[in-house]
């Protein structure tokens, strides 16, 4: 079994262009290297379906591969909304600092409750000056909330979530089983995923990077979303190439939905942490007897072991959590927490992910068997901790205009343009027929079964 484990050897892909994200840690290897993964394991899958007659040459753009790790959508004439809620971000309390992520009204809410003051950003930090910042994460995730404090690289490889991390494989694969892969007569050289059905229980960022990826090698992605959800900041950018519907799980009607279109996928991607989809009546189970020949692939923000397997996380935090944002500080010669230039670990984690998904349809498609995969943002933090840096003298910050496609995007809030692609697999170039959309604005449908 050659299901993927690890980052692709450099000799297994072909990489054009140099430079580097300005960073203490090698972002811009990482990024190549994520496409590469992407790349090697489509590259596999297209031998196995005899889609062409040797294998693909894999060649990855390294500029572009570190620019899609920032936003890759460019707006004309319109500003996309902010990332970061007013209250987001680090403050210093009595003993260091600490980061608060409080773009969810709940998550917003819980910090507030636990600090006893209204949503300003001075009122906050006056009055977490008296805390302790382990005191302080502890209290805000125990009301709801999200928050992290900075820790060393030293401090998280001696905490009991550090130390099970350290130990966890990048990519976890277990429950192995035998699958037959549905027929997609469709599926060619150049669009190898044509008619492959993924179905999206993601959110920012991870999830959403891996099924745009697939999505643009001709996947037909639905993301189902619950009513009213919005992550204005960022849904231009990873709505790319999909469906998007809104259905109220927490509903008799809307699981009953979910199960109908779970039945009829055959990619399954979802970011739910464990025992969430239990929860919802959808144990592995019950996904077992709906649809026993989908691929599966998910994702967590601290791992699947340890006491905070079940603790929510963002990029953001987990760079707090993992000694990241403290190297960063100590490289930059700085005072205050130095995150990573953009949300590598968000972006790597959902390349890795899509790899994932390849990886398995290839062993599939070679009659072996597939087991489901589980990645973590804690583990690719530990993964980029110990990639190699290169040495470089150019810095990759922003694009230019010679790095976007020449075409329109008529995206669902204004024109604007899409980074070049960064992954050429054989005649494979990625593209997406359909522009980013806002959420809610598909019906809770598979579009080539209702058509």
């Amino acid at each position: 079994m050659t299901l993927i484990s690890a980052l692709p050897a450099s000799d297994g892909y072909k990489a054009t262009g140099k430079g580097a994200r300005p960073s203490a840690f090698a972002v811009s290897e990482l990024a190549t290297a994520s496409f590469g993964a992407v790349g090697q394991e489509l590259a596999r899958f297209v031998t196995a379906l005899s889609l062409a007659a040797k294998a693909p040459e894999v060649t990855v753009d390294h500029r572009l591969a570190s620019l899609w790790y920032g936003f890759s959508f460019k707006p004309d004439g319109w500003e996309m909304p902010d990332l970061w809620d007013a209250v987001a971000g680090d403050y210093q309390a009595s003993d260091g600092w600490i980061r608060l992520h409080t773009n969810l009204p709940r998550h917003k809410s819980a910090a507030l409750k636990v600090l006893g003051v209204k949503a300003d950003r001075n009122a906050v930090a006056q009055a977490l000056k008296d805390w302790s910042i382990a005191d302080l994460e502890t209290a805000i995730v125990a009301q709801g909330g999200v928050a992290a404090a900075m820790r060393s690289r030293t401090e998280w490889l001696d905490h009991p979530q550090g130390r099970v991390i350290s130990r966890d494989p990048l990519i976890g694969w277990h429950s192995p089983r035998q699958i037959k892969l549905r027929d997609r007569p469709e599926a060619t050289a150049s669009r190898p995923l044509a008619g492959l059905r993924v179905l999206d229980l993601t959110r920012v960022l991870a999830g959403p990077v891996s099924t745009r990826t697939l999505a643009g090698f001709g996947a037909e992605v639905l993301r189902i979303d619950p009513p009213g959800w919005d992550e204005p900041g960022v849904i231009p950018d990873i709505s790319l190439g999909k469906h998007c519907a809104y259905l109220d799980l927490k509903s008799p009607t809307g699981l009953s939905k979910l199960q109908d279109l779970l039945s009829q996928a055959d990619v399954f991607v979802h970011g739910y942490r464990p025992g969430a989809l239990d929860a919802l009546g959808l144990t592995k189970a019950k996904r077992d007897e709906l649809a026993p020949n989908r691929v599966e692939v998910t994702l967590n923000a601290y791992g699947w072991q340890g006491p905070w397997s079940t603790r929510r996380g963002f990029d953001s935090l987990v760079q707090m959590s993992a000694g990241i944002a403290d190297a960063g500080r100590s490289w930059a010669k700085a005072e205050k927490p130095t995150p990573l230039p953009v949300q590598a670990l968000d972006h790597a984690t959902g390349y890795l992910m899509a790899a994932a998904v390849l990886s398995a349809l290839a062993e599939a498609a070679s009659g072996n068997s597939i087991m489901l995969a589980q990645l973590s943002l804690a583990r690719t933090a530990e993964l980029l901790a110990r990639l190699a840096k290169s040495e470089t003298d150019e810095d990759i910050t922003s694009a230019v205009p010679a790095d976007y496609a020449p075409e329109i995007e008529a995206s669902g809030w204004g024109n604007g343009h899409r980074l070049k692609p960064a992954l050429v697999v054989g005649s494979a170039k990625m593209s997406w027929p359909l522009p980013a959309s806002k959420l809610g604005t598909s019906n809770s449908d598979w579009p080539s079964l209702t058509a």
